[in-house]
């Protein structure tokens, strides 16, 4: 886990014709995100992911994970240094390479006008949650349509707005297809980049980890009496799955998910009208200085919250208590 805090810098004011600060930082956060993307996509190809392991087999680290935290925290910070941005990976401070930094914003979303509540948002009252490479293991696998980039932007410990990176959409369709694509939101202006699905028929569709199961998750998936299971990797991907009509709820009754699996994602699901929680039906706090792992599980739904959470098991709830 990297934490990086930055030192004082004038905060220029949301005047007539400059977009507001946290405007300005979504429309950053987009660009490097793509450019991000692209970084995954050339590891790739080279061929030579530079794995490592950091507690063990499921938990990987490699090249493209290193490469695009860099330029993501060395990005941002360069023009938001009173931001305070966390990053999965543990890092060394180091020079970072020019070619990682993006100094580009989407035009599209300077455009947006900002949320009324969010006009005066100072830099260092936001917290940025990156996660670099969400689904590593399903990267080092050739599984490439389960990898995303995440970067979250929260405020007062709430995921206030978010930007999802899948560097190989469309990879399946074989070569000559142009890969990738960027799905952003914010509470109080909506989400772009995708089309808003809901399952048809209104089954009760879960997806669920494919690589970190155990008896508790098993549980409380069948206590759902779902018409079928997706297993997937990547809390990003699974998300995906919610908003584009693939999935009806994503239950993990486990530790394991940090406040950087979740905070890009849930900011994009809340943007809908989704809801993203811990197993008891109660909200994750992104302050800079929260405890990183979400302890009590993620139960997320596009629809009907409250349903899924009282179905969820007696024991499941025992097993995993609240922060």
């Amino acid at each position: 886990m990297s934490l990086r805090r930055c030192g004082p810098c004038l905060v220029q004011s949301a005047m007539a014709g400059t977009p507001a600060v946290v405007m300005r930082l979504v429309a950053s956060a987009f660009a490097v995100a793509e450019r991000a993307g692209g970084i995954a996509r050339k590891v790739m190809r080279s061929g030579d992911l530079g794995i490592v392991e950091k507690t063990g087999a499921n938990d990987l680290q490699t090249l493209a994970d290193r490469l695009v935290q860099k330029s993501i925290c060395a990005s941002l910070s360069q023009h938001f240094p009173k931001v305070t941005i966390i990053g999965e990976e543990d890092l060394p401070a180091e020079a970072v390479e020019e070619e990682l930094i993006e100094n580009g914003q989407s035009e599209e979303i300077l455009q947006k006008p900002c949320p009324s509540e969010y006009i005066n948002i100072k830099e260092e009252e936001l917290v940025v949650w990156v996660d670099p490479l969400d689904g590593t293991k399903e990267y080092t696998e050739g599984l490439l349509d389960h990898v995303t980039v995440l970067i979250g932007i929260a405020y007062n410990g709430k995921a206030i707005a978010g930007v999802i990176n899948q560097p190989f959409f469309n990879y399946q369709l074989g070569p000559g297809t142009t890969l990738g694509r960027t799905l952003w939101g914010m509470l109080g202006l909506g989400a772009f980049g995708f089309e808003l699905k809901e399952v048809e028929g209104g089954k009760c569709i879960i997806t669920t980890t494919r690589s970190h199961s155990n008896k508790l998750v098993a549980d409380c998936v069948q206590a759902m009496e779902p018409h079928d299971v997706i297993k997937v990797g990547g809390a990003g991907n699974k998300i995906i799955q919610l908003v584009e009509g693939k999935a009806s709820a994503y239950v993990f009754a486990s530790p394991g998910c940090k406040k950087w699996d979740t905070c890009a994602p849930e900011a994009i699901l809340h943007a809908v009208g989704g809801k993203l929680t811990d197993m008891h039906g109660r909200a994750y706090k992104y302050h800079a200085d929260v405890k990183h792992m979400n302890s009590a599980g993620v139960l997320a739904t596009l629809r009907n919250h409250q349903y899924y959470i009282s179905r969820v098991p007696q024991s499941v709830l025992d097993a995993l208590p609240s922060d």
